[in-house]
């Protein structure tokens, strides 16, 4: 028995079923949880940021990034 981080919400999962780094969804509260550790099983809440952050670098942050890729032509 494992539980979930963010909702405490007790997750039944066999040790044996998986591998640290695997990832699941609560069943109680939907959030994607990444395993960290197998004995006793935890997990940590998975961001978003990875995604984020691809998406931003094929946009500017800010006026001044504009700026700089304009001189750069």
């Amino acid at each position: 028995m494992a539980i979930c981080p963010e909702c405490e919400f007790e997750i039944d999962i066999d040790e044996y079923d998986v591998d640290r780094g695997d990832t699941l969804e609560c069943d109680n509260c939907g959030v994607t949880l990444e395993i960290i550790s197998l004995n006793p099983i935890e997990f940590e809440v998975e961001s978003d940021d990875d995604e984020e952050e691809e998406k931003d670098d094929d946009e500017p942050d800010t006026e001044e990034d504009e700026a700089d890729e304009d001189d750069d032509e």
